[in-house]
């Protein structure tokens, strides 16, 4: 007798999760047991159900999808996150390894590869391609001489990014449901701790290390 193994989806594009439900339901072993679209209610779903992976986008609505990695293995600390982005893994992936994600994709991934991922994250183990193996050994070797982007919270990491890819401060707050004034107050925090003056600046800084 297969033994299903449960996953949840968390998406915020309902279109992305169906389709990735349909990929999996041509597989034997697995079925998609519930799909969440953002944040609070993939929190909801896993305090009321057991999952044996959950598939999370690292950019939904509301809070910061690596505060969302915390908060799940807090709540089930054995329970696997396999991040699924359109961000491309020099911008997040070592970060949501850090807070404990158990691998790293871009949505851009061949189906091969999801598959592959999945199993090897159902089994226990780590999902790193050869690039963010990469970025994890010079994270270790390089120890004090991070970039000025390594001085940032994760929040403040994901507004940076946003406003160097050109977002204004009122968009920013309405894709993270805050505050304008609380994404001003973010912005200046930022060009302080990375010693610059203006989004030009950090938009210049984010192209020359390919966070785009």
């Amino acid at each position: 007798m297969i033994v299903m193994k449960k996953i949840l989806i968390a998406d915020d594009h309902a279109i992305f999760r169906k389709g990735l439900a349909a990929f999996i339901s041509e597989t034997v072993d697995m079925t998609v047991a519930g799909e969440a679209a953002d944040g609070a209610e993939a929190l909801c779903m896993i305090r009321k159900n057991d999952y044996d992976l959950i598939l999370l986008d690292i950019h939904m609505p509301g809070r910061s999808g690596l505060d969302i990695i915390k908060d799940i293995k807090i709540l089930k600390p054995k329970l696997p996150v396999l991040v699924l982005s359109m961000h491309p893994e020099e911008q997040y992936a070592l970060r949501a390894i850090q807070v404990g994600a158990a691998g790293y994709l871009t949505k851009e991934s061949a189906p091969a590869e999801l598959e592959a991922a999945i199993r090897k994250v159902l089994l226990g183990k780590k999902y790193i391609s050869a690039a963010l193996a990469e970025a994890l050994a010079d994270g270790v070797v390089i120890g004090a001489d991070k970039p000025f982007h390594e001085r940032l919270s994760n929040r403040e990491y994901m507004i940076m990014c946003m406003i160097a890819a050109g977002k204004t401060p009122k968009k920013i707050a309405g894709d993270l449901l805050l505050s304008t004034k609380t994404i001003n107050t973010y912005r200046s925090r930022i060009l302080r701790k990375m010693c610059m003056k203006s989004n030009v600046d950090l938009a210049c800084y984010a192209a020359r290390h390919n966070m785009f």
